[in-house]
């Protein structure tokens, strides 16, 4: 009998939407394409909250991660992450709240290099950086609380989502905002269609996928409202702080 997967967002049964090969990566939209590897990642979807995801990731290592997905050939699928990824989100969050910085304490949560940190840091912001992959580095307990946190192109990456939802509230203080990105699948995965979505690629790491709706629940979960700018750009708050109610 076929193992019943349930949703790691609102418990429903999913269903399996559909197969893509393993090196389907997110520069196919810029036209590059890798070799066909052979091995399948089977995507599960919920036809209650439309979360999306590959079942097969949450029994992998963190060395299976570092050998397979983020490895040294894992620039040439994902060249923005280095340095054109960090600068962009630093001048925007930098026009965002210019002049609100001295209230802010600042995490900057799966920060990777740092970059971002280091270039608030340079503009005068208090402001840290936190990255839980790989193992090893500063522990979750003797960070503290913040009252803002980013989590830019983090959420898709997560092979167990509830966990990054406690670490997050676990950082965050009761006014604390939450921004972060990550597209979301409306109109872009269905069922009974095949999955032609760029995003959807499992060589970029790009194993769980969410609808509004989906983000809307999970922050439910964890007593969090929800909130929307973009189709890529959205937040998570207890309560609007004073400093960030302009962006509202």
């Amino acid at each position: 009998m076929k193992k019943q997967i349930s949703c790691p967002v609102c418990n429903n049964q999913t269903i399996l939407l559909d197969v893509v090969d393993f090196n389907k990566n997110c520069e196919e939209k810029r036209g590059k394409f890798l070799p066909i590897s052979g091995t399948p990642i089977y995507y599960n979807h919920c036809s209650r909250c439309s979360f999306t995801f590959a079942p097969e990731f949450e029994t992998w290592t963190e060395k299976d991660f570092l050998e397979k997905i983020y490895n040294d050939e894992y620039v040439e699928i994902d060249p923005d992450y280095l340095k054109a990824r960090p600068q962009n989100n630093s001048q925007s969050l930098k026009n965002l709240f210019s002049e609100q910085k001295k209230f802010i304490k600042h995490l900057d949560y799966g920060g990777g290099n740092g970059r971002l940190s280091q270039l608030l840091k340079e503009d005068g912001w208090n402001s840290e950086t936190y990255d839980p992959f790989p193992s090893g580095g500063a522990s979750l307990d003797d960070l503290g609380k913040f009252n803002l946190i980013t989590v830019f192109e983090v959420f898709e990456h997560v092979p167990d989502i509830n966990v990054l939802m406690k670490n997050l509230t676990q950082l965050m203080s009761d006014d604390c905002l939450v921004l972060f990105s990550t597209l979301v699948s409306d109109g872009n995965l269905k069922l009974n269609n095949r999955i032609n979505w760029w995003y959807a690629s499992p060589r970029n790491g790009h194993i769980s996928l969410f609808s509004k709706q989906a983000l809307t629940l999970l922050g439910s979960k964890y007593t969090l409202k929800f909130g929307s700018f973009s189709d890529g750009f959205h937040c998570y708050f207890r309560q609007v702080p004073g400093w960030a109610k302009h962006i509202f």
